[in-house]
């Protein structure tokens, strides 16, 4: 089994402490609301939302892949901090044993945030990964961090 790893950072203008509530807390509820054709659906198979804790996500027609199982690998409220594992799933196209994503939501000098995402990519024996398949989860992620930014700015309250 290898792995492969990839940071990237995505800068917005909300403070950590809302784009980390909207971005991790809110997101099994926020994100099917503003981009269902990205997240159709999360259901919480077992735990509390804490570490440990397994969710079926039910991809939208903007995929090609039907649905993964996601484990909470570790939270931290406080730090903004949270590690995750797909552990199931189509997603993983046969070529990953697992993909791990570690976030830590930090304060930007100019009153915002900065996400910063490690991804681990597992793969299976001696299974090849192409750049693109590693490029597209990345824009992926991307869209979806900024679309939540978009409604953040777009609704104050929320």
């Amino acid at each position: 089994m290898g792995a492969i790893t990839y940071d990237m950072e995505v800068s917005s203008k909300i403070p950590p402490s809302r784009m980390f509530k909207a971005f991790v807390l809110d997101a099994d509820t926020l994100i099917p609301k503003i981009l269902p054709q990205a997240i159709k659906s999360v259901e919480t198979l077992e735990g509390d939302g804490g570490a440990g804790t397994v969710k079926l996500i039910t991809l939208g027609e903007g995929y090609a892949y039907k649905s993964v199982k996601q484990r909470v690998d570790a939270i931290d409220k406080e730090n903004f901090t949270y590690s995750y594992s797909v552990i199931e799933g189509d997603a993983l196209i046969g070529v990953f044993e697992s993909i791990s994503y570690h976030i830590k939501i930090v304060a930007s000098p100019d009153g915002g945030s900065i996400c910063k995402n490690r991804s681990i990519y597992r793969t299976k024996a001696d299974a090849q990964v192409t750049e693109e398949e590693i490029k597209s989860g990345k824009e992926k992620a991307t869209g979806m961090f900024k679309a939540i930014e978009a409604y953040l700015l777009a609704n104050p309250e929320a």
